[in-house]
């Protein structure tokens, strides 16, 4: 079975218990899933969610005998508090998104993610519809597109890569990875180091195109409502972006203390109340990174709500 990131660590800081009700918001291949049900045993009920179709039948496959009672929704993990009422969930003892792009999604041509090799240029996790990479490399407006660079893939030279896509598509619309990263190593200058020059350009398209930091956003304050008092939230990131969203809604919950000027204090923070349990973040260590060189960007961040 595939070993999910941060495995052991996740499972532990969401304090699995016997009986408990869990959700996985990026159910992926159903690594997390497997564990949680495997350590909660039999009485344990898990919701597993994931936009991506395959990604929900490969998770089927994985979890077929598994202790506990399961139910898999195909959505986007922003609408958890609506799918855990349809399947009959009121509050959750844990609720985890990891969210990475499986291995799966990277090595699948088809589905655009990489560049690696040669495909069509999608990147749609939910592939019903709606916008697609193709669509804003040849739609979007140079300028728009240099904002996207620069906002969701912190690409410092966006301005040159956003124009150099522009006069590319002038000759014909760019339809596949190769030519997209071809086009873009080209305005950075080839590559002159371990990264790929259009790593951060593809990460900005499949941001853009899948509304990723919108969705983690409301993902964070649906999970934090679902929650029952004591219930534990983990959220495991791949890139600054997803981190500092994380890290700033967790402190928000978590409040401080404000002192009156009449005297006394009052508590100023977002409700519901969680203690945060990772001061800093957790990361992969040597061996699983010896088997899995994906994870070194991965923080895991965890909360315990405490208040209704």
């Amino acid at each position: 079975m595939h070993r999910s990131v941060l495995f052991e660590e996740a499972l532990e800081l969401l304090d699995v218990r016997p009986g408990g009700v869990y959700v996985d918001g990026t159910l992926g291949s159903g690594g997390h899933a497997a564990g949680i049900l495997a350590r909660g045993g039999a009485g344990t009920r898990l919701l597993g969610i994931d936009r991506d179709g395959e990604a929900l039948e490969r998770a089927r496959r994985v979890l077929a005998g598994a202790p506990g009672d399961w139910t898999l929704a195909r959505g986007n993990f922003a609408e958890m508090e609506r799918l855990a009422g349809e399947a009959g969930i009121e509050r959750a003892d844990g609720v985890l998104l990891d969210l990475g792009v499986s291995s799966d999604q990277l090595e699948c041509v088809e589905r655009g993610f990489g560049f690696q090799n040669d495909g069509p240029l999608d990147m749609r996790m939910d592939t019903r519809g709606g916008l697609t990479a193709r669509d804003v490399v040849n739609e979007w407006s140079e300028e728009a597109l240099a904002g996207a660079l620069r906002e969701f893939g912190e690409e410092p030279r966006a301005r040159r890569v956003a124009r150099a896509i522009a006069r590319e598509r002038e000759r014909a619309p760019i339809e596949t990875t190769g030519r997209l990263a071809e086009t873009v190593s080209r305005a950075l200058g080839g590559r002159s180091g371990p990264r790929h020059p259009a790593t951060r350009t593809f990460q900005a398209l499949r941001i853009a195109v899948n509304r990723e930091l919108e969705s983690l956003e409301e993902g964070l304050e649906a999970g934090l409502r679902l929650l029952a008092r004591g219930g534990r939230m983990a959220v495991i990131a791949f890139h600054s972006l997803e981190d500092r969203i994380v890290k700033r809604t967790f402190a928000a919950h978590a409040g401080r203390m404000e002192s009156l000027q009449a005297g006394g204090e009052r508590r100023v923070g977002v409700a519901p109340r969680v203690a945060v349990l990772t001061r800093k973040p957790v990361t992969a260590g040597a061996g699983e990174l010896d088997g899995n060189p994906r994870a070194r960007s991965a923080r895991l961040r965890a909360v315990e709500r405490i208040e209704d």
